[in-house]
């Protein structure tokens, strides 16, 4: 009886929860699209100020582009601006800021009504220092 009694308590026991094949590529596929989609979140953020730092610097170098265009239109009809310079003889230069840490650089040639541009150029306005940390090896 006490056989019966044993097989009885297995049999009421509740059978350990088995997890599947099927079950783990679920699990599996789920914490892959939740990667997947916290990957596309932040390519979109990083998209946006993308974007966004791009369209500043189009509008940046459009006004400075206008800016150029109307002192040139001066110097054309005859008037010299106070941000042209006369560098020779019928050959004036000026600049417009870009940014903080660059400027259009023009320099042109006018001679009555026409006139040619020597110079259209933007420029940075910070020196450049070369990184010359690394130690690199001089052969002879």
């Amino acid at each position: 009886m006490k056989e019966r009694q044993v097989f009885r308590r297995t049999e009421e026991m509740s059978p350990p929860t088995l997890v599947g094949v099927s079950s783990l590529l679920v699990i599996f596929s789920v914490l892959c699209l939740a990667v997947f989609a916290m990957l596309s979140l932040s390519t979109v953020q990083m998209d946006r100020r993308l974007l966004g730092n791009t369209v500043n610097s189009v509008r940046e170098r459009a006004e400075a582009e206008v800016k150029a265009q109307e002192i040139l239109g001066r110097l054309r009809a005859g008037e010299v601006p106070e941000e042209a310079v006369q560098e020779a003889d019928a050959v004036y230069s000026y600049s417009c800021p870009v940014t903080e840490n660059a400027s259009l650089k023009v320099r042109v040639r006018i001679d009555g009504t026409a006139y040619r541009i020597l110079q259209w150029q933007e420029v940075p306005e910070v020196d450049w220092e070369p990184d010359e940390s690394l130690e690199l090896v001089e052969f002879d």
